[in-house]
C-alpha cells in the first residue's frame, strides 16, 4: 500500500514506492538488491584498494533491522580488503523523486562509504556522461564532515570541476543521519537530517553535458578502502572490521508532471 509522508522539503504530496527496511535477517533481498563487482578487476578507476564480494555474510547481512556492508582486512590477498558494494539496479530504477537513506557511519583513516545513484541505462556514455548523484559521500580522513555532489561530462572530479558541497555533521557520523536527495527534472536537492544543504540546478538551455539526470537511475550502496580521495592519507589497518550501518533505505514519487515541472 502507498503511504503518505512529511518529506524533508514540508511537502507532503510525495508517495513511498519502494524500500527496504532491512526487517528480516541474512544477506540483503535478492529481490531487491544485486552485488556489483564488475569494476574489481580495474580498482573501480579510483586505485581502490578493496574486492567487493558477492554473497558473503561477512561483508553484507541483515541483522536486527539493519544492514550492514562490513570492510575486512586479510593479509595475504592480493588486495587486502573485502568489502561490498549492492545496487537496485534492474530491481529499483527510477526517473525523479526522493531517495532517503538512514545510516550509521564507520570510523578510521581509509574508509569511503557512499551513498550514490548511478544511471541504469547508460543512454549518453560511459561515466561521467551519464551522470552520478552523490547522495552521501565520507571519507574517514575528515570524521566530522559529508559531501554531496553531482557529477556529469562537464562538471567531474577528473577534470576538478565537480558540483560539490561538503557539511559538517552536527553530531559524530558513528550517529544515524539521514541522507537525501529531492530529484525533479530542473534540480537536485540534497538534504542532511531535516535541512536542506545543497542544491544544484538545470541551467536554461542546458546539455546532457551539464544535465544528464532525465534518464532511470539506480542506487548503490559502498564502503570501499583507500583510493585517490579515500586514502590519500593512509590506512589504519587496526580498525578493521568496520561497517557502515543502514536502518532503512525509502523511495518516494510526486505525480509525473509535477517533478518534471519543480
Amino acid at each position: 500500500m502507498l503511504l503518505f509522508v512529511m518529506a524533508c522539503s514540508k511537502q507532503v504530496d510525495y508517495q513511498l514506492v519502494w524500500s527496504d527496511e532491512f526487517d528480516y535477517a541474512g544477506l540483503p533481498d535478492s529481490s531487491k538488491w544485486s552485488y556489483d563487482t564488475e569494476g574489481n578487476s580495474w580498482a573501480w578507476g579510483n586505485n581502490e584498494l578493496q574486492h567487493y564480494t558477492a554473497q558473503k555474510a561477512e561483508n553484507a547481512y541483515v541483522q536486527n533491522g539493519h544492514l550492514f556492508i562490513s570492510a575486512h582486512f586479510q593479509e595475504g590477498l592480493e588486495r587486502p580488503y573485502t568489502s561490498a558494494r549492492i545496487r537496485s539496479k534492474g530491481k529499483g530504477d527510477w526517473l525523479y523523486g526522493r531517495v532517503e537513506v538512514r545510516a550509521k557511519l564507520p570510523k578510521g583513516k581509509g574508509l569511503w562509504p557512499s551513498v550514490v545513484m548511478l544511471p541504469s541505462e547508460g543512454s549518453y556514455g560511459q561515466w561521467p556522461l551519464s551522470g552520478e548523484i552523490d547522495i552521501m559521500e565520507h571519507v574517514g580522513y575528515e570524521p566530522d564532515s559529508v559531501f554531496f555532489a553531482i557529477h556529469t561530462e562537464a562538471f567531474n572530479h577528473v577534470k576538478g570541476t565537480t558540483k560539490v558541497k561538503g557539511v559538517g555533521l552536527p553530531e559524530s557520523p558513528s550517529k544515524f543521519h539521514n541522507y537525501a536527495v529531492e530529484w525533479t527534472g530542473n534540480k537536485c536537492a540534497f538534504y542532511l537530517d531535516d535541512t536542506k544543504v545543497y542544491v544544484y540546478r538545470k541551467k536554461t538551455n542546458a546539455t546532457t553535458a551539464e544535465w544528464p539526470f532525465d534518464k532511470r537511475f539506480h542506487i548503490v550502496l559502498s564502503l570501499a578502502v583507500g583510493g585517490n580521495w579515500g586514502g590519500i592519507h593512509g590506512i589504519e589497518n587496526d580498525i578493521f572490521p568496520c561497517q557502515m550501518e543502514v536502518d532503512y533505505v525509502r523511495v518516494y514519487k510526486k505525480n509525473n508532471k509535477r517533478q518534471r515541472n519543480e
